[in-house]
């Protein structure tokens, strides 16, 4: 692009010198030879002037005064009478020689009818011209060289940008998308710049969503995959007992339920297609079903899940949702606490507050204000459990906090029910 945007501005440039020179070169070529003959009549006349004073005063013509005065000249005078022919100046310049050179001549006519013919060197006018053309062309070829400068410079000025496009659409394209932020002061190639800066940005976010979603599901898929094997190890034990079996696979078939609603819940947010729509949900189904699951994770540690507080209590959430939210806070217990697991609900009159302990060491205080950061663990964890949760949370009007660091105690804090009321009632 550079070799064409100098091949045509030079051969626009000549064009125009070309143009303009030419047509320049003709008139200097007439102004020249019109102003040496134009100069040579002048001549003619003096030296007629001169002749006719001379005859009056002397009667004769001093021609050592007409080569003092006018060198380089070949002239001839004749009186009216044409009984006087006289010539002076140069011989070499004689028209007449056989071997004379291509003469330049004018002629002038007296008052007394005196003639008087001047010729010169015709070369002397042609060396003019050659040096006023070679003045010409010193300043169309100066052009020529500022034109190429120019644009060189200008084609510089313009594919740099272009070069610099084109790698930074490289770098997008392999993966780099880290905004380049190079701006050239020419409006197209910075209105592409931006462009290819916005779309990095939305491929950083694309790609930032795609990694999430494989971490979230890797995360959120892992214990109902546990407990779902845990009720399949169940059911080859106790292959002989048909009610156990029938039991054990019921619950597996939950599992599987809850497993499918896990991967439909993430695909949504990953997608950025699907809005979470709340609806007052009973809180005692959720945790039975929560109750169900980690039981027997925990009373395989020796250990156990209780439930308290008030029952029959309702909150504004997404049913799949609020059991990912509370299965993570119950698994963080298990992974990361110690003893009894408590989940405890509470009636706030406005909201529903559910909170998970454990009889732990707690958190440690440098992470207590980053605990819900992405990627950031008190222990040998992933880091993404409470960070997720946090997030489903408040994409739901909803929000989880650490209220007490020793023993551990999270609390989630839910809307209340349809007008505000978060314990259901009975008909009166």
């Amino acid at each position: 692009m550079r070799r064409r945007m100098v091949f045509s501005t030079l051969l626009v440039t000549v064009i125009a010198v070309m143009l303009l020179g030419l047509p320049l070169g003709a008139l200097t070529y007439k102004l020249v030879h019109d102003e040496s003959t134009r100069q040579l009549h002048g001549e003619a006349e003096l030296i007629g002037a001169e002749s006719d004073t001379m005859l009056e005063a002397h009667g004769e013509l001093n021609l050592s005064e007409f080569d003092r005065d006018h060198p380089n000249r070949f002239i001839r005078i004749t009186t009216a009478d044409a009984s006087t022919v006289v010539t002076a100046g140069d011989p070499a310049l004689n028209p007449e020689a056989p071997d004379s050179p291509s003469m330049l001549k004018a002629t002038a006519t007296t008052g007394r009818g005196t003639l008087v013919e001047v010729w010169t060197n015709a070369e002397d006018v042609q060396q003019s011209v050659i040096r006023a053309w070679l003045g010409i062309a010193s300043l169309s070829l100066l052009a020529i060289g500022v034109a190429v400068g120019l644009s060189m410079f200008q084609a510089r000025r313009l594919t740099l940008p272009l070069i610099d496009l084109a790698v930074t659409a490289e770098r997008l394209g392999s993966g780099v998308t880290t905004p380049w932020g190079h701006r050239y002061g020419i409006p197209e190639a910075d209105r592409v710049a931006e462009v290819l800066d916005r779309s990095a940005e939305r491929i950083a976010g694309l790609i930032a969503t795609e990694r999430h979603f494989a971490t979230d599901a890797s995360h959120q898929l892992r214990t109902p995959l546990t407990a779902l094997t845990m009720r399949l190890e169940e059911i080859l034990a106790e292959a002989d007992n048909p009610e156990v079996v029938r039991e054990e696979g019921e619950a597996a078939l939950a599992q599987t339920e809850r497993l499918a609603e896990t991967v439909e819940s993430l695909l949504g947010r990953a997608r950025k297609s699907q809005n979470p729509e709340v609806e007052a949900v009973e809180i005692d189904p959720v945790l039975q079903n929560i109750q169900a699951e980690w039981e027997p994770v925990l009373h395989a540690e020796e250990r156990r899940l209780a439930i308290t507080g008030e029952e029959g209590l309702t909150a504004m959430a997404a049913p799949g949702d609020l059991a990912q939210i509370l299965a993570t806070l119950v698994e963080n217990a298990y992974k990361h606490g110690e003893g009894t697991v408590t989940v405890r609900r509470i009636d706030t009159g406005q909201s529903v507050r559910i909170e998970v302990s454990d009889e732990g060491g707690g958190v440690p205080e440098h992470l207590a204000h980053r605990i819900f950061d992405r990627e950031v663990s008190g222990g040998n964890g992933t880091g993404l459990g409470l960070a997720l949760a946090r997030h489903i949370a408040e994409s739901e009007g909803a929000r989880i906090e650490l209220v007490q660091i020793k023993p551990p105690v999270f609390a989630l804090f839910l809307p209340a029910g349809a007008g505000g009321l978060s314990k259901m009632t009975g008909p009166v």
